[in-house]
């Protein structure tokens, strides 16, 4: 599982002008089952995604994708980790530790 922070490079206004397009990247990603969720930080100085896969080249891609990132208006930092615990709706995304 992944947690891709980020953070505006730009003033905020760039931000909206392409909010959109980001919100379409983002609705792809949810109806492919990558994104479980996300939402802005508060101050909204970025955002949050809570993402689930095994490859973190294929995560690196997407957020590459995103409309945000593309045009220079934000940087993320993706951080890997195993969700070996969870509420029970987010049984089917547990994790086991290595062997």
């Amino acid at each position: 599982m992944f947690v891709l922070e980020l953070t505006y490079t730009a003033p905020v206004e760039r931000v909206d002008a392409l909010m959109a397009e980001h919100v379409a990247w983002l609705d792809a990603h949810y109806a492919a089952g990558v994104f479980i969720a996300s939402g802005r930080k508060n101050p909204r100085d970025g955002g949050v995604i809570i993402a689930v896969g095994d490859d973190r080249t294929r995560i690196e891609e997407v957020a590459a994708a995103d409309p945000f990132a593309a045009h220079g208006v934000c940087a993320y930092r993706i951080t890997e980790f195993l969700a070996t615990k969870t509420s029970p709706a987010l049984a089917p995304y547990r994790q086991q530790l290595p062997g």
